[in-house]
């Protein structure tokens, strides 16, 4: 006689085992849909994904910086595959505005935050961290047509005192017969502001004008032979980027005396980056980035990139000029 022995294929093993592999397959289930969830809430395993070299975050630009960002975003990008960073470009004040509501980690801008704006986000448990990356000059530039190509600084002095109001009391002989016209990339710009603490305005004379950003004054520029410009150096200073080296051909860069150097025989300086570091052309200020990230995240990673050596030569050749990097002056003797 045969024994029977229950067969292990039978409906009651193979009920056991489907039950089994459900409840497996579930805790898997659940496992990662808890991962996707701690992700897009920002907690702990945030932190592995978004590095100082990989992940996505927002930065705020100052338009006057727009090139050079470009610059120096398209070299970190091309070096960290898995970075991607966007750019929000926008006037100083809409920037700042952004960064203390968290608009964004990150902000390129030319100047420090305010005490208040400091105490603002110590206040909600941030804590600013500031880097100077880079100094940069207010360049003025005319009309192809306009003969005047060197200005006395006095002179620029008085134009925003509204004691010159006309480009024939700077030159009789050679200026165009119009009033001038200073146009501004925008009114809540650094620029306008830099000129109001310059030389102590409560406000800006009715000789001066704003339009949306710095592209849009050069192009103001080029077609009112009476206005006078002002835009960062580094909007024209790259003579490799076909932008910037596009709008030098556009316009004409005026050259600026000392202050206090209004004699003939005077010597005007350029916003050239070894006039910059010598102290020679007068408006100059200094540029930062300024981070809100509470850890070493992306955002970190790129402000420590412009800071470094690869960033710093960019800059340079940017035509600012770099605040960690020494930058040589050589002279030519013919």
């Amino acid at each position: 006689m045969f024994s029977y022995h229950k067969n292990p294929l039978d409906k009651e093993f193979i009920g056991s085992t489907m039950k089994k592999m459900f409840v497996f397959r579930l805790t898997g289930l659940l496992f990662c849909a808890s991962f996707i969830f701690l992700s897009g809430c920002g907690g702990d395993v945030r932190n592995s994904i978004d590095t100082p070299t990989t992940g996505k975050c927002k930065v705020g630009v100052d338009d006057s910086y727009k090139l050079m960002i470009d610059a120096e975003l398209y070299t970190f990008e091309t070096l960290y595959k898995y970075a991607k960073i966007d750019t929000v470009i926008g006037s100083e004040v809409d920037i700042i505005d952004g960064f203390l509501k968290d608009s964004f980690p990150l902000i390129i801008v030319n100047r420090k935050l305010t005490t208040d704006e400091e105490q603002y986000l110590i206040s909600h448990q941030f804590i600013p961290k500031t880097t100077r990356i880079a100094y940069d000059a207010l360049t003025f530039i005319v009309n192809k047509e306009n003969p005047d190509t060197t200005l006395f600084y006095d002179q620029i002095e008085e134009i925003f005192t509204g004691k010159i109001v006309n480009w024939k009391q700077i030159n009789p002989k050679k200026s165009v017969k119009d009033s001038v016209k200073i146009v501004f990339d925008n009114f809540k710009s650094g620029n306008t502001r830099y000129f109001r603490e310059k030389f102590n305005l409560s406000k800006l004379p009715a000789t001066c004008f704003s339009v949306m950003n710095n592209a849009e004054v050069i192009n103001f520029v080029e077609k009112n032979r009476n206005a006078i410009g002002i835009i960062s150096v580094n909007w024209i200073s790259d003579k490799a980027d076909t932008v910037s080296h596009g709008f030098l051909n556009r316009i004409k860069v005026v050259s600026i005396s000392s202050p206090g150097d209004n004699i003939p025989g005077t010597s005007f300086y350029s916003p050239h980056p070894g006039y910059i570091v010598q102290g020679d052309y007068p408006f100059t200020r200094e540029v930062f980035c300024i981070n809100r990230q509470t850890y070493r995240g992306l955002a970190y990673g790129f402000s420590a990139f412009i800071a470094g050596e690869k960033g710093q030569l960019i800059i340079l050749h940017c035509g600012l000029v770099p605040a960690t990097q020494p930058v040589r002056l050589v002279e030519i003797k013919h």
